[in-house]
């Protein structure tokens, strides 16, 4: 059973404020071949942990037609690291190769169904899903980690060649709801995800 949306589907559109100062929407990315939208944060140790490798895959790819728009969903009253301005002051220090987007109401990353900090999805050029998950087996500690899904992926596709694994569970913390969502996931997710992270 499928809680994030499905292979095949439409990438959902957004109109969301960047740490540069200006608003993005999805066509704003047309340009790219293979676009990878991630949803990410300041403060989880998957992402800390993982970024780097994120980082590298980035620059491997950007020149095979692949761009990467990380969004940060995560709720500044539940971790207050996740607010916008925080999300400025790492884009300044770490100079990421990837538009970071903040939505703040959280309306996008339910649109997506983003359960996790870091949550990966790829986009062919129709922007068509083709492949959801985790970016790497490892993403705590890299450096551990035995597989490189999104590497993989991006791989294929730029070769050609056929997805031979579109869907892995994401690894990493959950997405922090704001309020009266503040443990809001899609229903059928309730009785697949551990309670402890």
């Amino acid at each position: 059973m499928s809680y994030t949306i499905e292979l095949g589907t439409n990438a959902p559109d957004f109109s969301l404020l960047a740490t540069d100062g200006k608003n993005y929407r999805l066509n704003d990315f047309d340009y790219a071949e293979i676009l990878v939208v991630f949803f990410t944060c300041n403060h989880c140790p998957y992402v800390i942990g993982s970024d780097e490798v994120t980082r590298e895959i980035a620059d491997t790819y950007k020149d095979k037609g692949v761009s990467f728009v990380g969004i940060n969903s995560n709720s500044a009253e539940t971790k207050e690291l996740d607010a916008y301005e925080y999300m400025v002051e790492r884009m300044e220090e770490k100079r990421f190769p990837w538009v970071y987007l903040r939505d703040e109401n959280q309306e996008v990353a339910k649109a997506y169904g983003a359960l996790k900090t870091p949550h990966f999805f790829v986009f062919d050029k129709q922007r068509k899903l083709i492949y959801t998950g985790r970016g790497i087996s490892n993403p705590k500690n890299p450096e551990e980690a035995s597989v490189n899904d999104l590497k993989n992926v991006l791989e294929e596709v730029v070769s050609g060649r056929e997805i031979t694994e579109p869907m892995t569970n994401p690894i990493g913390c959950n997405i922090k709801w704001n309020g009266k969502d503040k443990y809001w996931m899609p229903p059928e997710a309730c009785d697949l995800i551990p309670k402890n992270s």
